[in-house]
């Protein structure tokens, strides 16, 4: 196959930034995506509806002229969060969904919570409203070892929180493990998954063998063989429970390559192109289109694209850096020839 044309795509979980960096990454992600679900872990968390609805505008703003790329905003959830802050979400339709990050978990979650329990008043409000509630889901016990933080998470946390609320909309996010798999398969139509580009094309060996490279750094980190080959089973199978969401997380190059780096990768800037490489290399070309631009659509209960984007076989050398305000951004892949491109 040399050509793949497909409903234009939508993004369930991007990192924009702010200020010099969102209008850095911005253009990436609205030229491939119809739409884009942002999260809203900035240095200052958007922990309200009004800090979403400005946050919008800066994004609109930094956006190229003419485009028609839509975001929808998702508000950061705390222990504090309002029951007023979830029907403003339910109310207003740029207002999409809520974040729970745990305390700790990943880049800017210090603000995140620490005690779940403490949250089921705001769960219950959702529930009612109607409200997705999206969840990076790892725990944070130092006695837990990092390869095994979602599967945890999974067991203590997120299976007692769904079976607590059956009708809330949940999704776990960017799942990284055979058992973030099967329990999303368990769990019935009310909870979904979000897959990104990286763990489906690459292991942990990618990160640590033969030297670290801090540029396949992410949370939740690379995981084994075996749970890269069940999230491509899963992606690559039809079911409408996983759908796109790249992570794509900027990080200026000097906190990536430093004694602590942050976690994150940023591949906006060939995210098709990545995600074809991972569906043709499981032959599975023809599952590609309800997994960017369906399943997605169809669990937020949004009308699908009517547009279309088109990819082609012409190999392309993904750049070595790119402009990100004052520093360089280094993108996934960057020096690597893809065989995929986008018109």
């Amino acid at each position: 196959m040399q050509t793949i044309t497909l409903t234009r795509p939508d993004d369930w979980h991007v990192h924009l930034r702010d200020g010099a960096a969102l209008r850095a990454v911005a253009p990436f992600t609205a030229r491939q995506f119809g739409r884009g679900l942002i999260m809203p872990n900035l240095a200052t968390p958007v922990v309200s509806a009004d800090d979403a609805l400005a946050y919008y505008r800066r994004i609109q703003a930094a956006l190229p002229e003419a485009s028609r790329f839509e975001p929808y905003l998702t508000l950061y959830l705390t222990e504090h969060t309002a029951t007023t802050e979830v029907r403003r979400v339910a109310e207003d339709p740029r207002l999409l969904a809520l974040k729970l990050y745990p305390a700790g978990a990943t880049t800017h979650s210090a603000a995140g919570v620490r005690d779940l329990h403490r949250i089921y008043p705001i769960l219950e409000t959702m529930q009612t409203h109607d409200v997705p509630l999206l969840v990076h889901g790892e725990v944070t016990d130092p006695a837990v070892d990092i390869f095994d933080r979602e599967k945890v998470f999974i067991e203590r946390h997120l299976q007692p929180l769904t079976h607590h609320f059956p009708a809330l909309r949940v999704v776990l996010e960017h799942v990284t493990t055979r058992e973030g798999v099967d329990f999303v398969r368990a769990a019935g139509p009310k909870v979904a998954a979000t897959l990104t580009a990286h763990h489906l094309l690459y292991n942990r060996n990618s990160l640590l063998a033969g030297g670290i490279r801090p540029h396949y750094y992410c949370l939740p980190v690379l995981k084994r063989e075996e749970h890269r080959k069940a999230l491509v089973a899963a992606a690559t199978s039809g079911d409408p429970a996983f759908f796109l969401g790249t992570d794509t997380a900027p990080h200026a190059r000097s906190a990536k390559e430093s004694a602590c780096g942050c976690a994150g990768c940023f591949t906006a800037h060939a995210a098709l192109e990545l995600y074809a490489e991972a569906f043709e290399a499981a032959g599975a070309l023809d599952k590609l289109e309800g997994f960017a631009a369906h399943y997605g659509a169809d669990f937020y209960r949004l009308p699908r694209n009517r547009d279309t984007v088109t990819l082609h076989k012409n190999r392309w050398r993904v750049p070595e850096s790119i402009d990100f305000g004052e520093d360089r951004l280094i993108p996934f892949r960057a020096g690597d020839y893809l065989e995929w491109q986008l018109a």
